[in-house]
């Protein structure tokens, strides 16, 4: 049973120590045959990593990146779309998404979101589109696919381009299909606590387009064909050999890690079921891979503060909407634009999800909130004060 202690959380949000544990034979290997081999850039491990992860996800090509970032911002790129150019997008997502688009001089428009998946409001994305609209980012979110057979209708009516961000979806499926399968291009990250993550940074575009991994590979190297022969103005944006060596380890456990993700949640939403919280719903046409597990609380700060005492780590992702960031008032948005992203951002909490968790601790979680709700509201409102 878990204990209340302020100096040391014994639950961790993501506990990347246990996956280490679980596998460090085969990644020490890895790692000595990388330094042993010296091939630290555009190494041979980088290319059977992508050849992999294309066939992972039922696709033909995949290209590693430095980031999920730039794996955004280099599709964009290699589809021309730049300044003049607008990129709908959803206003309930990770600002890189966002970044991703202005980074190419490209202008985000937003959309509200979906308040049953938290994924982009396709019947809001098609009223968004204008004349200068190029192309359209549905996100991912969570896990759990974007609706994307009204998405590609939508797109392929207005002559659009559909990059999916999958960054936090390795692996999920829409309708039977692999994400990154779907549309003309898509993103992942390999963030270290990503579902497959490296130990860095990392990111990949995945494609069927040919001629589009063609341009890919010269942005992310320097313009460069061959060494010192540069055709374009490209980029320094490359996926290391070191960390390619160990996502591959990671790719080979990857189902079986988002087995145990999806029985985690469905634990949790039994055990939930009554507890007064919002719990998250898996659309029927999806098969998420539960990066996260976010609830909705009306009393989020007392939830949270209750549990961290008790030594649960929660998150939030993510407290403020795009459209509500500093970074982009340039947009002209203004709160009440999005309510349900807006009200996602006041009210979600991540609760702990990783493979490694057990029954037994997804059970204790569960008890410290039906305890916390049990109470009066007038002490549950103390708590929040106090805290």
């Amino acid at each position: 049973m878990l204990n209340g202690n302020r100096e040391h959380s014994l639950l961790p949000l993501v506990d990347l120590a246990a996956q280490y544990a679980s596998i460090s034979v085969e990644i020490d290997a890895a790692s000595k045959r990388v330094l042993s081999g010296t091939g630290f850039i555009m190494g041979q491990e980088l290319e059977l990593f992508e050849a992999e992860f294309a066939a992972y996800c039922e696709a033909p090509y995949a290209l590693g990146v430095d980031s999920g970032t730039s794996a955004l911002e280099l599709a964009l790129r290699a589809f021309e779309i730049g300044p003049g150019d607008e990129v709908i997008t959803v206003a309930n997502t990770f600002i890189a998404t966002a970044l991703a688009v202005s980074h190419t001089g490209a202008r985000p428009v937003l959309v509200d979101a979906d308040p049953e998946t938290y994924n982009i409001d396709v019947s809001g994305m098609e009223r968004a589109i204008t004349s200068l609209t190029k192309a359209i980012i549905p996100v991912h979110l969570y896990g759990q696919p974007a609706d994307m057979g009204p998405i590609l209708v939508i797109a392929r009516r207005h002559g659009l381009i559909v990059i999916e961000d999958a960054c936090q979806a390795h692996g999920a499926r829409y309708r039977g299909k692999r994400v990154g399968s779907l549309g003309d291009a898509a993103a992942f990250s390999f963030y270290p606590a990503k579902n497959l993550g490296a130990y860095g940074d990392g990111g990949m575009i995945v494609t069927a387009d040919e001629r589009l991994v063609d341009r890919l590979r010269l942005l992310r190297n320097y313009g460069q064909r061959d060494k010192y022969q540069h055709e374009i103005q490209g980029f320094n944006r490359r996926l290391d050999t070191f960390q390619a060596a160990m996502l591959r380890v990671k790719l080979r456990h990857l189902d079986a890690w988002n087995d145990a993700r999806r029985r985690h949640a469905q634990l949790y939403t039994h055990l939930l079921e009554r507890s007064g919280l919002g719990l998250p719903v898996e659309a029927d046409y999806a098969e998420s891979v539960w990066h996260l597990y976010v609830v909705q609380s009306e009393e989020r700060q007392a939830l949270s503060a209750h549990l961290s005492e008790h030594g649960i780590s929660t998150g939030i992702h993510y407290p403020i909407p795009v459209h509500l960031q500093p970074a982009y008032r340039e947009l002209g948005y203004k709160r009440g634009d999005f309510p349900v992203s807006e009200r996602c951002a006041d009210r979600i909490l991540s609760l702990p999800m990783y493979p490694e968790l057990t029954a037994d601790q997804i059970g204790d979680v569960s008890d410290m909130i039906r305890g916390l709700e049990r109470r009066p509201s007038s002490q549950r409102l103390v708590a929040q004060t106090i805290a």
